[in-house]
């Protein structure tokens, strides 16, 4: 089957390629893309005028609940959340129940994501053994598995010995090393950003300074290792100074924030908002300015979602007790979006930001359109306008502090190989 795609911005980050155009698909595969193809056999057109047609997106920080509490979520539903996100690829962390801390494990989520799995998933193995921060785990059998890297998310390993040890390790055996930035020994107890809204709330706080400790720590053992070390969600204009600081030094690094920290602040918390309760917690306006600058200057130059589904089970209930995360696949373009709007990346930036950066952590071919590709093709309406409602959301969780708020920038269709698949 032959598929022309016609009059789309087309934007692919691996070939620096932002031009309106045509793409042609033949057979599931890219046969490529110019500013106008005629051809004359049987073909299947798709209008995109005013539409973007991308890659598909990669999440590199996605918690799908498989195995052990599927009631929040599956393979199933959650990557039929990230397929009507745009989302096409991503890893998934390790704190299941049991964790992936084992070959069988990690073999289970590649079989049952082979099996009824809607988008590809990468299993994210553990750094220690529970996730405990006292054993390191096997990393070349997780790695035969099917590990693509290896995190204790959810944790910070926080002894230095095995730390280190671990991104000696890695770097043997070719894993993505993400550290959970979080000093516990600082935020132990915390529930909201350490500041106005702890204290008016009568919550304990965390402060900036157990995520700041937390990269500098990681920071300094990626440079004596000479191994790169993934820095998960980043919160707080406090950590951006060492950032810098390890650029000037050509220590190996990447960063990453969320939508939902460029986007909200701890005001979302008042009243005891437990759907914005999330770890590391929501800041303040100058975070969330300053996280956008360093967006901007590359300092941060990947935006995961940390997609972290909960029952009503876990969030209808006194705040102290609710569990901190919101879900995010479907909300990571919309919000990311933003950034564009508001000129502090481009297109095509931020399509390096969501498909070419996080790549290469987990050290995957991206999605592309160059020849012979497979096709993994996402068009998007990026002016749409729509409310966020429940029925809208395909996870089984609904834990989000935008529902039913108004939301721009939507997936009309995804095309798989030679399926094309139209996202109402």
């Amino acid at each position: 089957m032959k598929l022309l795609i016609k009059n789309g911005r087309i934007i692919d980050p691996t070939q620096n390629i932002d031009l309106k155009g045509d793409l042609l698909i033949e057979n599931g595969k890219i046969v490529g893309f110019d500013k106008n193809i005629e051809i004359n056999d049987a073909i299947k057109i798709i209008e995109a005028k005013g539409l973007w047609v991308l890659p598909g997106l990669v999440d590199i920080h996605v918690h799908l609940r498989d195995p052990g509490e599927e009631w929040k979520e599956d393979i199933e539903s959650g990557t039929k959340a990230a397929l009507y996100g745009g989302v096409l690829r991503l890893a998934c962390m390790p704190n299941t129940n049991p964790p992936n801390d084992s070959p069988e494990v990690t073999s289970y989520i590649v079989k049952k994501s082979k099996e009824k799995g809607y988008v590809k998933v990468y299993p994210i193995a553990c750094i220690t053994k529970g996730q405990k921060g006292e054993e390191i785990t096997e990393f070349g059998r997780l790695k035969e598995a099917g590990a693509v890297g290896v995190s204790d998310d959810g944790k910070w390993v926080q002894n230095s010995e095995i730390m280190k040890r671990a991104l000696f390790y890695a770097k043997h055996f070719d894993l993505a090393v993400i550290s959970h930035c979080e000093d516990q020994n600082l935020s132990q107890g915390g529930q909201i950003n350490e500041g106005i809204y702890s204290a008016k709330l009568g919550l304990k706080g965390k402060p900036p300074s157990a995520e700041v400790i937390a990269v500098i720590r990681d920071l300094i053992l990626a440079k004596e290792a000479q191994k790169s070390v993934h820095l998960a969600h980043l919160s707080t204009k406090e950590v951006i100074p060492f950032l810098k600081w390890a650029k000037d030094e050509g220590i190996p690094f990447t960063a990453e924030t969320c939508p939902h920290y460029f986007t909200l602040t701890e005001k979302e918390v008042d009243n005891y908002n437990t759907l914005a309760k999330v770890n590391p917690p929501l800041r303040t306006e100058e975070d969330v300015q300053a996280i956008k600058e360093a967006l901007k200057e590359g300092l941060i130059d990947i935006i995961s979602t940390d997609h972290a589904p909960h029952s009503s089970l876990e969030k209808e209930i006194e705040f102290e007790l609710a569990s901190p995360g919101m879900i995010g696949l479907q909300l990571l373009l919309p919000l990311s979006l933003n950034l564009v709007r508001d000129g502090y990346l481009t297109p095509l930036q931020l399509a390096k930001y969501l498909i070419t950066n996080p790549s290469k952590v987990i050290r995957i071919e991206p999605p592309c359109f160059k020849k012979e590709a497979p096709a993994e093709i996402i068009i998007i309406d990026p002016e749409e306008d729509y409310i966020l409602t429940e029925n809208f959301i395909k996870s089984k969780s609904k834990n989000t502090p935008f529902l039913n708020k108004k939301l721009k920038g939507r997936v009309k269709k995804v095309i798989l190989n030679d399926n094309i698949i139209t996202l109402d």
